[in-house]
């Protein structure tokens, strides 16, 4: 099991960005900048990977069309909303919620790829899902600490997350170019349709301060930059079904950070709700195309 540490490893780095994203949020840092920085690092992390390896970007105008869809879902739209989810939500819920991730993936799989088709095993996995999210919202508005729109602007995050996955599947994992160069076009695309809207939308730039700016930059180019890299690694090793069940391990990291570094509470709807949330996910992998599509935070 050579592929377990990085495994771990790659668990922890998306398990952390909540708390870093809770850091540069609480800073002052407003949710398209916490995007716009994250997305802005990660690019400068994967093309320095692919000038390292000598590995050309794709020129192809099919696939940079694609992958600015991709960008949009994946990337610049959940990105932003889970931040401003963080300035409603503690990074614990939002992590939990992230948890939903392959559930969402799985709807937008059966209505976008045709050879897919539900059963009832997945159908049983969404509904317990569904029902493990009603538990996390039983402690009341917020269910976590804050008002309720913040745990919609993360589930909306998630909701993106499946319609990108299920994108990516069908127009873009197959076009021509190595893992990093697709990455890369994927994150340079999302630095640019943010670079457009942010200073509009998000009003200018300011310093957060050094841990506010640190975290920043970890959190683009560690976790949304190497991590594609590691990803691929494990991918490659132990293959995609297992890959993607770092989505189960992801909320144990964002659960701990989030108690232990930043103090934020932990009620028991938050923990009896996560548990259904994964045992829903559980339900719903059975092979085919929501078990082979890996998640990118």
């Amino acid at each position: 099991m050579r592929w377990m540490p990085a495994f771990v490893t790659l668990s922890a780095i998306w398990g952390a960005s909540f708390a870093l994203i809770k850091i540069a949020v609480e800073a002052g840092v407003g949710p398209l900048w916490v995007a716009f920085w994250r997305c802005f690092f990660g690019a400068l992390a994967l093309l320095a990977v692919c000038a390292l390896r000598r590995e050309p970007l794709p020129r192809d105008r099919a696939v940079w069309g694609h992958a600015l869809v991709v960008a949009a879902l994946l990337n610049a739209v959940p990105f932003a909303l889970l931040a401003y989810g963080e300035t409603l939500v503690s990074s614990v819920l939002a992590g939990v919620w992230n948890a939903t991730t392959p559930l969402t993936t799985l709807v937008f799989v059966l209505l976008m790829v045709p050879q897919e088709r539900p059963t009832a095993r997945r159908l049983l996995g969404l509904l317990v899902g569904f029902a493990g999210a009603l538990v996390v919202l039983a402690g009341g508005p917020g269910a976590g600490g804050g008002p309720a729109i913040g745990s919609l602007a993360c589930l909306a995050a998630t909701a993106c997350y499946g319609a990108g996955f299920a994108y990516t599947r069908r127009f873009y994992s197959g076009r021509e170019g190595s893992a990093a160069a697709l990455s890369a076009v994927q994150i340079v695309c999302a630095t640019a349709e943010l670079a457009v809207v942010t200073p509009f939308a998000g009003g200018g730039p300011s310093w957060p301060g050094l841990p506010a700016a640190a975290a920043l930059v970890l959190l683009g180019a560690v976790g949304t930059g190497l991590a594609y890299i590691l990803n691929l690694r494990v991918i490659r090793s132990a293959g995609s079904t297992i890959a993607s069940t770092v989505t189960y391990v992801t909320p144990l990291w964002s659960t701990l950070l989030g108690t232990l570094l930043l103090a934020e509470p932990l009620g028991w709807n938050t923990v009896a709700g996560g548990v259904l949330v994964v045992a829903g996910v559980l339900l719903s992998r059975t092979g085919g195309a929501a078990a082979r599509l890996t998640t990118a935070r």
